[in-house]
């Protein structure tokens, strides 16, 4: 188990250690930062004073070394329109999302799971094909767009639920349904597909053949060992719901991470861009790599 650790945490590293460069390089790429800073009527001289105090005449692998060096400290700078470091920027908005990558992740897991486990005990029947139907629908309708029709539904006609905002619970029922909803097929055929696995397995007949009860035979035989594969799928979901969250948060109007990074790439603030890429990043790294650590707690066979 060390050794399978050890290896995991190694290609963590390399992973991060590339997500990094690559968010630097692809940032310094996309144009001149010190002319965007400035704005389009700067001359030259107010480019290159610009240039000067934010230390973007220096070499490119001196400004990575020097930023990286600087995150490790957990220091990303100061913002270049909010008058903040960036650090505390970042640390005041991360809540909000996790908050919502938190519901988000239970709502898709509590209807997810159990559709999967009905599907594959009910297969080839209307609730097995209801089922694929949901998963189908899930995936192909845009979350921005399933967003404003739960808004038109629930917050314009019904008012049951407010538009915007994060003040109380209620203000994230809408969001976390959105952003559920994107995560709900992948976990529903990955759970049905272990069901449907598990079922057709010796042991499970056996356990059918000693005459034990139905629902048993399903909690206790069949679901325990069909769910190992979706604790990995849940933390990949959990990783892809913080980063898809720039979408929602923009429709929902929720002050997290994902409207930050709105409001930064439309003002070309690029140490917030490069800083909540970079937290979001070793996020779905930690987590991927967590999941599988737990994945091969639970099943040996997974060390080899």
């Amino acid at each position: 188990m060390l050794a399978f650790a050890l290896r995991r945490i190694l290609v963590a590293v390399s992973v991060a250690l590339t997500v990094s460069v690559a968010s630097f390089v692809l940032l310094h790429l996309s144009g001149d930062i010190a002319t965007a800073i400035a704005g389009p009527e700067a001359i030259g001289e107010q480019i290159a004073a610009i240039r000067a105090q934010h230390g973007l005449d220096r070499p490119l692998i001196v400004q990575y070394a020097a930023w990286a060096w600087r995150a490790l400290h957990l220091d990303f700078g100061r913002s270049f329109y909010f008058p903040e470091h960036v650090t505390d920027l970042v640390a005041a908005r991360m809540p909000v999302t996790l908050t919502l990558g938190v519901i988000a992740l239970a709502v898709a897991l509590l209807v997810a799971i159990p559709l999967g486990v009905l599907a594959a005990f009910h297969r080839d029947t209307w609730l097995d094909r209801a089922a694929l139907a949901v998963s189908v629908l899930g995936q192909a309708m845009p979350s921005f767009w399933f967003g404003l029709t739960l808004i038109l539904i629930f917050s314009v006609n019904l008012r049951w639920l407010p538009v915007s905002g994060n003040a109380t619970w209620k203000h994230f029922v809408l969001p976390a349904v959105a952003l559920g909803y994107y995560a709900m097929p992948a976990v529903m055929r990955l759970t049905r597909n272990g069901m449907l696995e598990v079922l057709s397995s010796d042991y499970v007949r056996t356990a059918r053949a000693k005459g034990l009860a139905p629902r048993k035979i399903l909690v206790r035989h069949a679901l325990r060992n069909a769910v190992i594969p979706v604790i990995a799928l849940a933390a990949v979901q959990f990783g892809f719901m913080l980063g898809g969250s720039i979408v929602i948060e923009a429709v929902f109007s929720l002050q997290g991470l994902g409207q930050l990074a709105w409001e930064s790439i439309a003002r070309n603030d690029f140490p917030v861009v490069q800083a909540i890429v970079l937290v979001l990043a070793m996020i779905y790294i930690a987590l991927t790599l967590a999941a599988d650590l737990l994945n091969a707690l639970l099943d040996p066979r997974l060390r080899t």
